[in-house]
């Protein structure tokens, strides 16, 4: 009787270590550090001096990537602001962090705009855009929704975006992502612990 007991424990602490551990396991995969090499990807877009980068060119440094549009009311302009002001938090090892705006709006966003637009945030953003196809390829890599709203008036209209500030490795893999609301004090604190 007593042995049927501890057969019976046995068999209910392994069941539930095998439950636990696969819990844990799935919680592991689908994690995003996990996930990572699923955001981001190759590109070939149009920085706001004419000149075309790829992702290469910011090999080396951490990148902190928003995509929006220079019409933005609201989001794109607070994301920005919090990443010019997380990156400027950090001090000199804000060196190692390149911020990137990514246009969803390649018919308004042209070199000329973003250039301007650039200016009114970090010194080092690079703002890139180029043909509609390239936009929705980079798009694609990191998982970034866009989608042109109905004209209020002849050329005016707002984009509806996913808003996201992607955080990625020095080797261009995804680390993690704040939303545009995201203070720069604990944004800065994020980035710190991967610099």
């Amino acid at each position: 009787m007593l042995k049927d007991h501890r057969i019976r424990a046995a068999i209910i602490l392994l069941a539930a270590t095998l439950i636990g551990g696969t819990a844990l396991l799935v919680s592991w995969l689908r994690s995003p550090e996990y996930a990572g090499a699923q955001i981001g990807g190759p590109f070939s877009l149009i920085d706001q001096t004419g000149k075309r980068v790829t992702e290469q060119d910011f090999r080396g440094k951490l990148m902190l990537i928003y995509f929006g549009f220079v019409f933005c009311p609201d989001a794109c302009p607070t994301a920005l602001a919090n990443m010019t002001d997380a990156i400027e938090l950090l001090g000199p090892a804000g060196d190692d962090v390149s911020p990137v705006f990514i246009s969803v709006d390649p018919e308004r966003d042209t070199v000329e705009v973003l250039k301007d637009y650039a200016e009114a945030f970090h010194p080092r953003l690079k703002a890139l855009t180029g043909t509609m196809e390239e936009i929705q390829k980079v798009a694609k890599e990191y998982r970034v929704y866009f989608k042109k709203a109905a004209e209020t008036a002849p050329g005016e209209y707002l984009v509806d975006h996913s808003s996201i500030v992607f955080l990625m490795s020095r080797e261009g893999r995804y680390l993690t992502h704040f939303t545009h609301m995201t203070l720069p004090e604990p944004m800065a604190a994020e980035i710190k612990k991967r610099l």
